[in-house]
């Protein structure tokens, strides 16, 4: 199996394993989803943290929180506030019978970044995704006339994991490397969560806090870090050893887990306005992943001036 071969299974597997992921957070909805991400929050710090520490690494944090002369630790902790209001809204949407929405969101998402690129970096755009933008703005208007009210949470998510893809683009730390910068700043705030619903400053009643009720969710709960973890890395290998045409065609996997999750597991109900914005943000994705492979196909090499004038009168 070549380096190529492993990368699009590794992709693959990430992409299974986020898709999944509605699955075990369905099974801690009889929790806060604020002590939920709490948990996870410290869980995927221990989890990066011992990695860094077995690979000697551990010193890249203090490099990254430096970066810019010190406002490494500010963009980093602008990118800790994104991905956990985008983990929180994932977490809530699961406990409380928005999957579908939270499906639409991920596949919104890529359109969101493009938009993002044009705004900040004034990356130009093609007819096609410009056409693509427009239909996913079309679908999103769709489900707020029909359901009577914007999809929040499709918007939260893609908002947050956009902003977040773009503050990560200006960081020079590896994917593992800012994440565990990114956790490590998030858990102090963490462990208050967790001491308050221990000690009773918060929840029904002093000892509030499930870890440690029982040995099943404790494990679960410990269990955050190796999951969040896991296809983050499977992703950075991936994109190392497979085109970014691929990554971005793969990544589609990962919403449509979700929704099968949340149609067949959680027997969430899909109305016609989310089957026409399905359809139409289906649609868009098309339309944006052609433009991007037409983008990204090697061009002809020219042929010398010879060759070119055996060929002509």
């Amino acid at each position: 199996m070549n380096e190529a071969v492993k990368g699009f299974w590794a992709m693959v597997t990430a992409c299974v394993i986020w898709g999944l992921s509605g699955l075990y957070y369905k099974m801690l909805d009889g929790m806060p989803p604020i002590e939920v991400l709490a948990h996870r929050t410290l869980w995927s710090f221990l989890f990066f943290a011992v990695i860094l520490g077995l690979k000697g690494r551990l010193g890249e944090l203090w490099i990254a929180l430096a970066e810019r002369r010190g406002r490494g630790t500010l963009v980093i902790a602008t990118a800790a506030f994104m991905i956990s209001a985008n983990w929180f809204t994932f977490i809530w949407s699961v406990h409380f019978g928005h999957a579908v929405q939270a499906s639409l969101g991920y596949y919104i998402f890529p359109l969101v970044a493009v938009v993002l690129g044009l705004i900040v970096y004034r990356e130009a755009l093609s007819t096609r995704q410009w056409m693509a933008v427009a239909l996913a703005a079309t679908a999103v208007i769709v489900l707020t006339i029909g359901l009577g009210v914007a999809p929040w949470v499709s918007l939260i998510l893609a908002a947050t994991f956009g902003t977040y893809g773009l503050i990560k683009k200006g960081l020079r730390a590896g994917p593992m490397v800012s994440v565990c910068a990114e956790v490590l700043l998030l858990s102090p705030v963490a462990l208050i969560v967790l001491w308050g619903y221990h000690a009773g400053w918060w929840g029904d009643a002093p000892g509030a806090g499930h870890f440690g009720g029982d040995w099943k969710t404790t494990l679960l709960l410990i269990f955050s870090g190796p999951l969040t973890g896991t296809p983050l890395l499977l992703f950075a290998y991936a994109a190392q050893r497979v085109r970014m045409a691929t990554v971005g065609l793969v990544q589609y996997l990962n919403p449509t887990l979700q929704f099968a999750v949340a149609t067949l597991a959680f027997g969430e109900t899909v109305t016609i306005w989310h089957a026409i914005a399905l359809g139409l943000i289906w649609t868009a994705l098309a339309l944006y992943s052609s433009a991007n492979l037409r983008m990204r196909r090697p061009q002809p090499a020219a042929q010398p001036a010879t060759q070119r004038g055996l060929g002509e009168g």
